[in-house]
């Protein structure tokens, strides 16, 4: 009873690990299934799969989900960067859509986004996107100082929002609500003792952790005094990954719980709406405020790679290639056992016949009724198994949306470059869609949000560094927060401006081609249609596209002619005689 009042004390939180286990516990076959797709992606051979239950001797994987994944990871991360100008801002108002704003907005979020990794941060939400079907990421606002040395003083090494990757094994919500927007999430994360010491002390705002400090701090002081069969008793509550409840409080780890959304209190009749509640231990709030968003919503951000009809949590494009996987490997390992067989058949024994081994020039001693003979067998269908392993490997790459074209690898037949063009472009439509989900659902509210906390944090100014188009020059801007408050809203275009450039592209040579060409050629501009080829073909740099610039070059390259010319000329009339003078007559003055 004491122990039970012990770890009761400041229960006011329960409900919340209550809804967490609750939500975890429902999607539990979703989550078998995501650690059967991990084993066949990371397998080096099928002893760690589902294939091991099979009667082979051979335990070869051919790790065609992995060859997927990667290539999708690949595909989509150079479609969202297909270079540096991957933002655009648009405005709502006349102001707002100022040259001067949107280049201070940009550039602002530009340098923010490569110096706080967004790239970086991109590519893991990637990979839970194509392994989980479901990637969910939230902004921050950090403050990041180094000490330097000779004055002791602290110099920012960065302050700024950062975008923050929530595992999709570390989240749960309502999977049966109408949006995911609406639903109310918890987020679970396990932090040591020395972290929450160190942000109680150094962030002002992280203050609230001191109480769950001096909770743990007291529950360890009365660990000792009760026996493992006390804690099996008071044991009621099992805290994912720590075993039992005595283990968890020994381990040095907290655990945390952090709820987002609207909630009912049935005892007061109550109802809070735009909550962000904090609980540890699954017992204990430590923190219990509004959220700071301007509109109230919840920060965190989803998108789902397959939707699936009343269930927010989406398929991936892997989880229903896993028995396709599983008949590949069934197939290579039938086959080689079967090879085996052929090379080291199996003998049938009759009558007395003396131990022998198969070799060149091999003898068997058999006496008067014995016998030796080779089983038969069929090994046709071993070509057959070759053909389907093939077969399905295609067949993989197109159910995932990843045309074999996005490797490189092109389909028989003789085609022209247009033709090439086009067909890629329609085997690519589902790869297209899939991105630009992606960069709509995920990317642009999670980059307009990273926006809105810096726009709530910010100091007085800051400095920048950009690079200008026009000189191809890095500048340092300053920025206060004055500018960066405008009515519009940043959007990723990655995605979006790669597939249409190919598009125009495609049709531009298309026209060209054509005896149109003829007719629009004289309403062509010249220099915007190289703006275009070079912003299509993203060849930045090198400075070959530039007005005129080949008359200049042509010009200068006659003008050396010429004077080439003129020295051949020179040298070819031959040395000029030199003149003599007479000589001094004797005497006479010089």
């Amino acid at each position: 009873m004491e122990l039970n009042s012990i770890l009761g004390q400041n229960d006011d939180g329960k409900w919340v690990g209550h809804m967490w286990q609750q939500w975890n516990t429902q999607r539990n076959t979703w989550l078998e299934q995501k650690k059967e797709l991990e084993k066949y992606v990371f397998a080096t051979d099928t002893t760690t799969t589902t294939n091991s239950s099979l009667p082979w001797k051979n335990k070869t994987t051919l790790p065609k989900l992995a060859q997927i994944r990667d290539n999708l990871h690949s595909n989509y991360l150079s479609a969202l960067f297909p270079n540096d100008k991957w933002l655009k801002w648009t405005a709502f108002t006349k102001n707002d859509a100022s040259h001067k704003k949107a280049k201070v907005i940009t550039s602002y979020m530009e340098n923010k986004t490569r110096l706080g990794g967004f790239k970086q941060i991109a590519s893991r939400l990637l990979y839970d996107y194509i392994d989980y079907g479901n990637a969910f990421a939230m902004p921050i606002f950090e403050k990041r100082y180094h000490t330097y040395k000779p004055e002791d003083s602290l110099v920012p090494s960065f302050i700024g929002p950062k975008a923050v990757r929530i595992s999709p094994l570390d989240i749960v919500f309502n999977p049966m609500a109408v949006s995911f927007v609406g639903s109310p999430k918890i987020v679970r994360s396990v932090k040591t003792v020395g972290e929450l010491k160190r942000l109680a002390q150094t962030v002002p705002e992280m203050a609230f952790w001191t109480k769950a400090i001096e909770r743990r701090e007291f529950i360890n002081k009365h660990l000792g005094g009760f026996s493992t069969e006390d804690w099996a008793k008071a044991d009621q509550l099992m805290v994912d990954g720590f075993g039992n409840l005595y283990d968890y409080y020994q381990s040095g780890f907290v655990e945390i719980l952090e709820f987002y959304g609207d909630y009912h209190d049935q005892e007061t009749g109550t109802l809070y709406v735009n909550k962000m509640i904090t609980v540890v231990d699954r017992c204990m709030i430590v923190r219990n405020e509004d959220i700071s968003t301007y509109d109230g919503s919840t920060p965190i951000y989803h998108v789902g790679w397959r939707l699936r009809p009343d269930n927010l949590w989406a398929m991936g494009p892997l989880d229903n290639l896993v028995g396709m996987q599983y008949r590949i490997d069934h197939l290579e390992n039938l086959k080689a056992d079967a090879m085996d067989l052929s090379v080291h058949p199996i003998y049938l024994v009759k009558g007395e016949v003396e131990e022998f081994q198969i070799y060149p020039g091999a003898q068997i001693m058999i006496d008067e009724n014995g016998d030796v003979s080779e089983l038969g067998k069929n090994l046709g269908p071993m070509m057959a198994a070759d053909n389907q392993i093939e077969s399905l490997k295609n067949d993989m790459e197109l159910f995932a949306g990843a045309p074999r074209e996005a490797m490189g690898v092109r389909s028989p037949g003789e085609k022209t470059a247009l033709e090439v063009q086009t067909l890629n472009n329609a085997a690519g439509r589902i790869f297209q869609e899939k991105i630009n989900t992606f960069e709509t659902d995920l990317m642009e509210p999670l980059l307009n949000s990273m926006l809105e906390v810096a726009r709530r944090n910010f100091d007085e100014m800051d400095v920048i560094s950009t690079l200008d188009n026009d000189l191809g020059a890095t500048e340092f801007m300053t920025i206060t927060k004055n500018d960066i408050i405008a009515r519009g809203v940043i959007r990723p275009i990655g995605a979006r401006h790669f597939a249409q450039q190919a598009q125009d592209l495609q049709n531009l040579v298309g026209i060209s081609s054509s005896p149109l060409w003829t007719l629009v050629a004289p309403h062509v501009s010249g220099k915007n249609l190289t703006k275009f080829i070079e912003d299509s073909t993203s060849i930045h740099g090198y400075e070959i596209f530039r007005p005129n610039v080949a008359i200049m070059e042509q010009q200068e390259t006659q003008a050396l002619m010429n004077q080439a010319s003129e020295d051949l000329e020179v040298a070819a009339s031959g040395p000029a005689e030199p003149t003599t003078m007479p000589a001094p007559t004797p005497g006479a003055p010089a």
